[in-house]
């Protein structure tokens, strides 16, 4: 963890975010807790309420080509505080919501206030503050956002019980006007830090420089298992309790999900980036189709329960981390943003839909029809990335130890001077690699 040591700001900034991200993730899961409760006071079906989610996810992907502009000018630390200002109200018209008109505008305003707030404005903030070694700290946050729902699941259920639901959305609220807001005023830095020179620009014109075939299986290979990641993970509760578990049991049995979560990304992220994205979703993605199909055959035993959770979590958590390292097997440093932000669209999409359609599937069908959605798209996502393997690059983008501690030597031969603050031995050692190209 040398990116801890090189920098002491930047371990307060991992902390600030670590509790502000836990809050924001955490306390948008209501559905999967109270979604009973919500449907029968809003007099609105299981499927409706969990689309809440889903208009939060949309209305995130639609904000996100404006937010970036606003990242830019303004900096992170203004455009999260602005979004915990404006997520505040969307608590407020939730515990004033009586209709489901009401209910959707509510989530509408959660994902305006999200999509300044949620994971990308934070991997903005680690990268003014970090530079080169943001990827690092990104890897770090992901291991403790990945606690959100084990944290927020038996908390959003004991505040429920007290004060029923419309009581716990004011405490939630109360959470990000009180704890998030101030921590990003006065415990991030004010303006980006560390600043990066380069010429990614040079090449985002040509970035997809793989065939679009390829690239569409990346997009697929993606969006399909985030289609079963985000689905079952917002109706992970009721799916339990489906498979006959009581509801004290279900949410006792689904918070082990996000500590078994975090346990595989920390494996892989420990693991030193052995594997590449691919062989990492491909192990981690058969772990899925095992799991679903343990359950669809056990009748609900505890036992089964108890081995799903574990394979499921396991193969979820890790290939959390495989989709954000996918793109990296075909693209390099500059062409990777561009190549992200063209599967963002389809990624939250996914996101969005799966939720609904599984709830659905849940109510009509029961347990067996959720789970037989999800363990075909599963195998789909393990044939895809098969395919995927075959056409990765010969040569990759490998990079020395060497070259990898001042940034590549193409790209420090061609950074102004001075773009990047570094040692006196690591100079020496770009200009013997520039010398030598």
């Amino acid at each position: 963890m040398r990116f801890l040591k090189s920098d002491g700001r930047l371990i307060g900034v991992l902390l600030v975010l670590a509790i502000t991200q836990l809050i924001g993730w955490g306390t948008i899961g209501l559905p999967p807790i109270v979604g009973r409760d919500l449907a029968a006071d809003l007099g609105m079906s299981l499927p409706m309420v969990f689309a809440g989610t889903s208009t939060l996810y949309v209305t995130m992907g639609l904000c996100a080509p404006w937010l970036a502009k606003a990242f830019a000018r303004h900096g992170a630390r203004k455009v999260m505080m602005v979004g915990t200002v404006v997520a505040v109200p969307g608590y407020v018209l939730l515990y004033f919501a009586h209709e489901p008109m009401l209910y959707f505008v509510a989530w509408v305003i959660l994902g305006m206030g999200g999509s300044a707030t949620l994971s990308t404005g934070a991997y903005i903030m680690l990268n003014e503050v970090a530079g080169r070694q943001a990827k690092s700290a990104i890897g770090a946050l992901m291991l403790v956002t990945g606690l959100s729902g084990s944290i927020f699941w038996p908390t959003t259920s004991f505040l429920s019980g007290h004060f029923g639901w419309r009581g716990t959305c004011l405490v939630y609220a109360a959470m990000l006007f009180l704890v998030s807001l101030p921590l990003y005023a006065f415990a991030t830095p004010r303006r980006a830090i560390a600043k990066e020179g380069g010429t990614a620009p040079a090449k985002q014109a040509n970035a997809l420089s793989i065939p679009r075939s390829t690239f569409g299986l990346v997009v697929a290979a993606i969006t399909v298992n985030a289609f079963v990641t985000f689905g079952l993970s917002a109706v992970f509760i009721e799916l339990l309790r489906a498979e006959g578990l009581a509801p004290a049991q279900a949410i006792a049995f689904g918070s082990m999900l996000g500590v078994i979560q975090v346990s595989a990304r920390g494996l892989d992220f420990l693991g030193g980036g052995r594997w590449d994205g691919i062989t990492t979703g491909l192990v981690a993605g058969t772990a899925l189709p095992v799991a679903m199909l343990l359950l669809m055959l056990s009748e609900g035993a505890t036992w089964a329960v108890a081995v799903f959770i574990l394979l499921y979590g396991a193969g979820s958590g890790a290939m959390a981390v495989a989709r954000a390292t996918i793109p990296l097997v075909f693209y390099d440093q500059a062409e990777f943003a561009k190549a992200s932000s063209m599967i963002a669209l389809p990624l939250n999409l996914a996101s969005a839909i799966s939720p609904p359609v599984l709830a659905g599937l849940l109510t009509q069908f029961g347990s067996r029809g959720a789970l037989g959605l999800t363990f075909v798209c599963s195998c789909a996502a393990v044939l895809i990335l098969v395919l995927l393997g075959r056409r990765r690059p010969q040569g990759g983008f490998k990079r020395s130890s060497q070259h990898s501690e001042v940034g590549g030597c193409d790209e420090r031969c061609k950074a102004p001077i001075g773009a990047v603050r570094t040692s006196p031995i690591a100079i020496a050692r770009t200009a013997v690699c520039c010398r030598t190209r």
